[in-house]
C-alpha cells in the first residue's frame, strides 16, 4: 500500500545523504581556512566602513531591497525524479502531505539563510539608527512569517506553466515584500504591516481557488528539481568528480581568436583540448571571471599594502585550486586514449595552461593596484604572484595530484 510519509522520508534521506557526501569534499581543510580568512578580512573592512556612515544613510531601503530578493526567491524542494511523472500520475490526489512536508523543509532551510543575511545587515542598521540588537529577533520572526507566506503562494503558482504568470508573481511578491520590510525597518504602524499580510493571504486564497481544477505540472517540478541539483553538482565538481553532472557546452565565439594562437602540431593536441574545454565546457571560464572580478573589487577597496598582497595570493589560490578538475574533465571519454600523446606531454600541457591563466589573473590584479597609484605595492604583488604561481603549478599541483610535468 502506498504511504506518502514513507516516500517523503526516503526521498529526503537520499537527498541529504547525497549532498552530505559531496559537502565533505567541498568543505575540505583548504577551503575552510580560506573562508575563515575571507570572513575575517570582510568583517574588518565592513566594521571600518560602518564607522563612516551617517544618520542620513538609507539603511532601510538597502535592507528592504536585499532581504526582499531572498524572500521572493522561494524554491520548493520536492525531491522529485524523472520517473515520477509516470508512476506518480495515478497517485496525484494522495500526495498533498508529501508537498506539505516539502514546503515546511523549504521554509526551514531558507529561513536559515535569512538568519545569516539579517545578521550581516544588522550592524549597519544599529550603526545608522542608533538602536540595539534586541530588535534582531523581532525582525527575524517577521521574516520567517513572510517566508512562509511566500512559499505558500509559490506552491500555488507551480500549478501554472505560463511564463508570464511566474514573472508577474515574482514582481508582485517582490513589491509587497520590499514595502513590508521597509515599513518594518522604519517602525511604521503595525496596522500597515497587517494590511500587507492580508494582501498575501488574499493572493493565496485567489490562487487556491484558481488551481482547484488544475493538475500537478510534473515536468516543470522535475525540471526545477534537476536544475537545483545540477547547480549543487556543478559546485561539487570543482572539488571532485561528479558522475551525475550533465555537461554543459557553450561556445563563446568572441574568444575563438585565442584558439588560433595554438599551432596545429601533435604535441599541441591537448593544448587545443584543454583550452577549448576551459573556454566552452562546464563553468571553468565563468569561475575565472567571477573570482577575478571579486578579487579585483577587493583589491580596489583595500587600502593597506600587505592586505592587497594577501588578497591577490588568496584569489590566485582559489582560482588555481578550483581549475584542477579541468585536467580530468575528459577522463571518461575513451577516444582520448587514441591520441598518440604521452602522459608527460599531457601533464606539461595542462600545467602550462594553468600557469598562463593564473598569470593573466595576477596581471589584472596588478593593474588594479597600479590604478590606485601604489607602484611599489604593485611591483611587490606581481613578483610574489609569479613566485606563488610557479610553486603552486609546478610543485603543489604536480606533486599532490600526481600530474606529470
Amino acid at each position: 500500500m502506498f504511504d506518502e510519509k514513507i516516500l517523503w522520508k526516503k526521498r529526503f534521506g537520499e537527498n541529504s545523504k547525497e549532498m552530505g557526501r559531496y559537502l565533505r569534499y567541498i568543505l575540505n581543510g583548504h577551503l575552510v581556512i580560506v573562508m575563515f580568512f575571507l570572513l575575517g578580512t570582510g568583517a574588518y573592512y565592513y566594521q571600518q566602513w560602518l564607522e563612516t556612515l551617517s544618520s542620513q544613510f538609507p539603511v532601510e531601503l538597502i535592507m528592504a531591497g536585499t532581504l526582499a530578493v531572498f524572500l521572493t526567491y522561494s524554491p520548493i524542494y520536492t525531491f522529485l525524479i524523472e520517473p515520477d511523472q509516470i508512476f506518480f500520475l495515478p497517485l496525484e490526489t494522495k500526495l498533498s502531505s508529501y508537498f506539505q512536508r516539502s514546503a515546511i523543509v523549504s521554509i526551514l532551510f531558507q529561513s536559515y539563510i535569512l538568519l545569516f543575511i539579517l545578521a550581516a545587515l544588522m550592524p549597519m542598521y544599529v550603526q545608522v539608527k542608533g538602536g540595539s540588537f534586541k530588535v534582531f529577533f523581532i525582525f527575524l520572526l517577521f521574516l520567517i512569517g513572510m517566508k512562509a507566506l511566500n512559499i505558500a503562494v509559490r506552491m500555488k503558482i507551480l500549478y501554472y506553466i505560463e511564463a508570464y504568470v511566474h514573472t508577474s508573481d515574482m514582481l508582485v511578491r517582490f513589491s509587497i515584500n520590499a514595502l513590508f520590510l521597509y515599513l518594518l525597518f522604519v517602525q511604521a504602524s503595525f496596522a500597515y504591516l497587517l494590511i500587507l499580510v492580508g494582501v498575501f493571504v488574499l493572493l493565496y486564497i485567489y490562487f487556491s481557488k484558481r488551481t482547484e481544477t488544475r493538475g500537478i505540472k510534473w515536468e516543470s517540478l522535475i525540471r526545477q528539481e534537476e536544475k537545483r541539483m545540477t547547480s549543487f553538482y556543478r559546485l561539487a565538481n570543482l572539488f571532485t568528480d561528479v558522475p551525475h553532472l550533465k555537461e554543459r557546452i557553450k561556445r563563446r565565439k568572441w574568444l575563438d581568436w585565442l584558439l588560433y594562437l595554438i599551432s596545429y602540431r601533435q604535441d599541441q593536441t591537448f593544448a587545443h583540448l584543454y583550452t577549448r574545454t576551459f573556454l566552452r565546457a562546464g563553468d571553468y571560464f565563468g569561475l575565472f571571471i567571477r573570482l577575478t572580478i571579486i578579487g579585483g573589487a577587493g583589491l580596489y577597496f583595500i587600502s593597506f599594502g600587505i592586505g592587497q598582497l594577501f588578497i591577490t595570493l588568496l584569489f590566485l589560490y582559489l582560482t588555481g585550486f578550483q581549475l584542477i578538475p579541468l585536467k580530468h574533465h575528459h577522463q571518461n571519454k575513451l577516444w582520448i586514449t587514441l591520441y598518440p600523446v604521452s602522459e608527460t606531454v599531457k601533464g606539461r600541457t595542462f600545467n602550462k595552461l594553468l600557469f598562463m591563466i593564473l598569470l593573466i589573473q595576477s596581471s589584472l590584479f596588478t593593474l588594479v593596484i597600479l590604478s590606485k597609484g601604489d607602484w611599489l605595492i604593485a611591483l611587490m604583488t606581481f613578483v610574489a604572484s609569479i613566485l606563488f604561481i610557479v610553486l603552486f603549478v609546478f610543485y603543489y599541483v604536480t606533486k599532490k595530484f600526481h600530474f606529470e610535468s
